[in-house]
């Protein structure tokens, strides 16, 4: 066996953390924290979703993306307040010594109405969606699909807490409001490229506790591994394929990794992927847990609020007006 291979992603059968039996669920949880102390990356299997509703989502992403440019631009999220809506190709830079990413998205997030105390407040990233017009159910398949894989992420941030010596429902709290957004993408093909300058999407982190992407089986993603020798993540059939953000590094005091990772399409088909990037409530307080921090390894990073985190990782990749 390669050691390409031996350093894949583990697949994990995830469906005993939905059941009541603590034994499975804690065999499952050091599943995850073997994972997450590796390449923090890992597959999660059985995980409940339809595989039809990921088909149905990816059909759904490839009706808006095939449109003109034109219509695309009338729901770009530039004109949009709230971070929500149609993103371009070029518009953001991940990796800035291979230049602008080549890919366009779409993002939606939680409908947070007009009497919301956060909306009243003019809390950064909390307020409506924005929609496409002209395609009669793309609203609501896109709304079922963002409700399972926000329950999966709950699960999962579960398992996560109990890989790391906690109770059972520890991260609620933070993520009672979570900012948490989907983004669905697509990939023009370019299979000439050179990831030394050209790529679908720059080598880059997540930004929040934990990424949940179901990918097409077109394949692309890569990981770096920390020699910096890059693998594919190849897309496992029915599987998503999960991974730590930097949030839930600096929670665990880098115990867990927020691994590097890219998207270069080489083959010569269009690539479609959803991200769903499960970060916390807005005002949640990041510190090191009480488990992953004593007397021989304080904590290495000072806390910062879920918030300025992503504002400042926006600036980032999109320029100070973002």
């Amino acid at each position: 066996m390669s050691a390409e291979r031996d350093m894949s992603p583990p697949v994990i059968d995830v469906a005993p953390l939905a059941a009541n039996d603590p034994a499975a669920r804690a065999a499952v949880a050091r599943a995850l924290r073997g994972a997450c102390l590796s390449t923090g990356f890992f597959y999660a299997a059985n995980h409940g979703i339809d595989v039809a509703r990921v088909g149905g989502l990816f059909a759904e992403a490839k009706r808006f993306f095939d449109q003109p440019g034109a219509v695309k631009e009338q729901a770009s999220m530039r004109n949009w307040r709230w971070n929500r809506g149609f993103d371009g190709i070029g518009n953001q830079t991940l990796d800035a010594a291979t230049g602008f990413d080549r890919k366009e998205s779409y993002f939606i997030g939680i409908d947070y109405g007009p009497d919301h105390p956060l909306v009243r407040a003019d809390t950064p990233y909390h307020g409506p969606n924005q929609w496409p017009e002209g395609l009669p159910g793309w609203r609501e398949q896109v709304l079922e699909y963002f409700s399972a894989v926000e329950r999966l992420a709950r699960l999962l941030m579960n398992g996560v807490a109990m890989s790391l010596d906690l109770p059972w429902g520890y991260f609620d709290p933070h993520l009672a409001e979570h900012v948490s957004s989907l983004r669905l993408l697509h990939y023009p093909p370019h299979p000439t490229a050179d990831p030394a300058k050209e790529v679908g999407c720059g080598a880059h982190t997540d930004w929040g506790a934990i990424t949940v992407l179901a990918q097409d089986e077109v394949g692309g993603l890569e990981i770096q591994l920390p020699g910096g020798r890059w693998i594919p993540a190849r897309p496992v059939s029915g599987a998503f394929i999960v991974n730590i953000g930097d949030m839930m590094q600096r929670w665990t005091n880098d115990l867990y990794v927020s691994t590097t990772h890219r998207v270069l399409n080489r083959s010569p088909r269009d690539r479609y992927s959803a991200a769903f990037f499960f970060d916390p409530s807005y005002y949640t307080q990041v510190e090191c847990l009480p488990t992953c921090c004593d007397a021989d390894r304080p904590p290495r990073y000072p806390p910062i609020t879920s918030g300025d985190h992503l504002a400042a990782m926006y600036r980032k990749t999109y320029g100070a007006a973002a």
